[in-house]
């Protein structure tokens, strides 16, 4: 590439324009895929870079002759479909504060996280509508209403606002900024949010993920955009790198196989659920994938147990990458060579001060003590939870701040994480962590999935119960839950394994994998813990 023209890129992406970039580089080639029954004859579709940068542009010239300024903020409800992208970049280069929400919430929900952001305009799916109809009704102050794919009462559509604009590159991009709510599995969520300068380049996108930067490459996205790292590891980096970008609207293991093969997938980004998912499905499903065009799978989200990433590689090969990171901040990567030589880690922080092991009073703890895990705020650019100076301060820690989880560092200064503080386990004044339980289990050939939880017990304080999915085909049976007991107690110490096991047809996890042990408590508070298997 010629000077003058790395330059003129360079000042695109500066100002937030690198889809108009690719647009002009690549305008034909595909941008979006919507896989099987995403958009189906709703005008979801595909789009090729160069439709989606011009709808990108109509979006944000829509929205400012509603009423929109630099800095105001757009919520956002709605499916993985090619809209969500033209929305998303539209924020990126219109200066606007773009809020996802996630659009399994009830109205009521999502009305809090609309009125808390201050939209003032709110982008809505009709697949969603009456949960949208509720949120609009209780965010009163937002009063630019937009739908998609269809009609949602009180809101303009969204595509005969766009057919009003002119699709040329906006001659004024402002870089504008992402405010994302915490999950909210204890009490309210809250947005994360940053300092927002219109003047400030666009954040530089740091290629770590292998991309060809030529173009070319393709990425599934296997999770809802409306979640951190999804919308970041699988549209907004893809995209800045000229990728196709693959969009699944639920998940399917056997589905995401196929979707390897047919468009021949370069990049993913998954979470351990999926992992053990696709690893279960029969030896004749697995045999007939071929995922040779994959170079590069990146996970993250929840502790992977150490077997299931291990199968994966084996039949993958050293192409998962693991992060360490939340919506709040960056811990540390873990490359495949690096996981292959530590089994577990992931990664070792750069610089050493990245991350740091304290014991509850915030004091460091040496090399191997479990403690809470601290991540370094940057310098410039900290995180604050938008209209909540007390629980800002309370997860900070002078220039370090804590996601509870619990981890260890280990005499080279690589990171282990075992649990969250929430969910450890005190049994008789021993702490066990049940990530440790839940790994082995998902061994078993008859799991599918698996939820370790303490329940109240007279004796010993807490007794440790694990909640057990099975796979398709295997019958629940005292037998079988006798069984699952003798199988942990045949790889961990008797103290860790569960005195109870209990069997349930699906597990309460968040669709980005999390699992909702809160509510697996609270349905288990009240009754007696089981007699010892």
């Amino acid at each position: 590439m010629a000077d003058d023209e790395a330059a003129r890129r360079d000042a695109m992406f500066r100002r937030g324009m690198r889809l108009a970039w690719w647009a002009g580089q690549q305008p034909d080639a595909p941008a979006i895929v919507a896989a099987p029954g995403v958009g189906a004859g709703e005008g979801g579709g595909d789009r090729t870079f160069a439709e989606l940068n011009a709808g990108s542009n109509r979006i944000v010239r829509a929205l400012r002759r509603r009423g929109l300024q630099v800095g105001d903020a757009v919520a956002l409800a709605c499916r993985n479909r090619a809209e969500l992208a033209e929305v998303v970049d539209a924020c990126h280069r219109g200066g606007f504060r773009l809020t996802p929400i996630n659009w399994h919430l009830t109205g009521e929900e999502a009305a809090y996280i609309v009125a808390d952001c201050q939209a003032r305009a709110f982008v809505a799916d009709a697949a969603v509508g009456a949960m949208a109809v509720g949120a609009a009704a209780g965010a009163s102050t937002c009063g630019v209403r937009l739908s998609v794919g269809g009609a949602i009462d009180g809101f303009e559509p969204l595509d005969t606002a766009m057919g009003a604009e002119d699709g040329a590159d906006i001659d004024d991009p402002t870089p504008g900024s992402t405010m994302l709510y915490t999950s909210g599995t204890t009490g309210r969520p809250k947005g994360v949010h940053r300092p927002f300068d219109p003047a400030a380049d666009a954040p530089p996108i740091v290629n770590l993920y292998g991309y060809d930067e030529t173009g070319g490459d393709v990425h599934l996205c296997t999770g809802p955009l409306y979640h951190a790292a999804p919308l970041a590891f699988s549209l907004s980096i893809p995209l800045a790198f000229g990728a196709t970008v693959v969009l699944m609207e639920q998940w399917g293991a056997a589905l995401a196989l196929r979707l390897v093969e047919e468009h021949r997938v370069t990049h993913t980004h998954m979470v351990p659920t999926m992992f053990h998912r696709i690893l279960s499905l029969p030896a004749d499903v697995r045999a007939a994938a071929d995922v040779s065009s994959l170079r590069h799978v990146l996970h993250g989200a929840a502790p992977c147990p150490v077997p299931v990433k291990q199968a994966l590689i084996d039949w993958w090969g050293p192409i998962v990458w693991e992060y360490y990171a939340a919506t709040e901040g960056v811990g540390c990567f873990a490359s495949p060579q690096v996981w292959l030589e530590r089994p577990g880690t992931v990664g070792r922080p750069v610089p050493d001060d990245q991350v740091s092991i304290r014991d509850e009073d915030g004091e460091p703890v040496p090399p191997g003590e479990v403690g809470l895990v601290y991540i370094k705020a940057p310098a410039t650019g900290r995180f604050t939870y938008f209209g909540d100076e007390a629980k800002t301060d309370g997860a900070y820690r002078g220039d370090h701040f804590t996601l509870g989880d619990v981890g260890y560092m280990d005499a080279d200064g690589y990171l282990f994480l075992t649990d969250r503080s929430a969910d450890l386990i005190i049994s008789g004044g021993v702490n066990i962590y049940p990530a440790e339980v839940d790994a082995v289990l998902l061994t078993h050939p008859g799991v599918r999935d698996a939820a370790t939880i303490g329940v109240p017990d007279e004796e010993w304080g807490e007794s440790v119960l694990s909640v057990v999915e099975l796979q398709r085909g295997v019958a629940p049976s005292p037998s079988l839950a006798d069984e699952l007991v003798t199988w942990c107690r045949d790889r961990l110490a008797h103290f860790k394994c569960p005195r109870t096991v209990e069997f349930t047809d699906a597990l309460p996890r968040q669709d980005n994998g999390k699992l909702y042990k809160r509510r697996l408590r609270e349905q288990h508070a009240r009754r007696p813990s089981g007699p010892a298997a």
